[in-house]
């Protein structure tokens, strides 16, 4: 099969006419003063320029809320297995002062069960506070979501202008 008419990239590529260029340009320098005659110029540069600002604020957006949610999954993994340490130490406790009530007090079987359901809690209570700390991304990350969103309004509102 021949193809009649090739498109060719790259260096192989057939030199445009040097009238092509120069109509290209009087288009694009037409277009430059049409613009900074309508004013959008400044604004459309300002929300150009805050692009790359943009990507980064969302990028640390990303991994803020990225690094909250992997410490809150790692705190309820561990306040679980607290949670279930706590549950088999119960659960042995009562077979035991249902066998032999005298001998779980006397061989400090409940108070060690006390001190050792009272120190889970604590770990417990540090492991819902971590929860609770992490969610100080949201504050942080609201405030940057917020200025994103307004430089994709003024970004928005330049297009617009200059679309009119």
């Amino acid at each position: 099969m021949k193809i009649d008419n090739p498109v060719l990239l790259g260096p192989q590529a057939p030199a445009a006419s040097p009238e092509v260029f120069k109509q290209l340009g009087q288009i694009t320098r037409q277009l430059h003063d049409t613009l900074t005659q309508l004013g959008v110029m400044p604004r459309l540069r300002q929300a150009a320029d805050g692009l790359p600002d943009a990507r980064s604020r969302l990028s640390y957006i990303a991994k803020k809320t990225g690094d909250a949610a992997e410490k809150v999954l790692n705190s309820v993994d561990s306040a679980k297995h607290e949670h279930a340490h706590i549950a088999q130490a119960t659960r042995e406790m009562a077979r035991a002062l249902t066998a032999d009530p005298v001998r779980a007090v006397a061989s400090g079987a409940v108070m060690n069960f006390v001190a050792d359901v009272e120190s889970s809690t604590l770990r417990i209570d540090v492991h819902l506070t971590d929860i609770m700390m992490a969610q100080d991304f949201h504050d942080l990350t609201g405030q940057v979501v917020t200025k994103v969103v307004s430089l994709a309004s003024d970004l928005e509102d330049s297009l617009v202008k200059l679309l009119v």
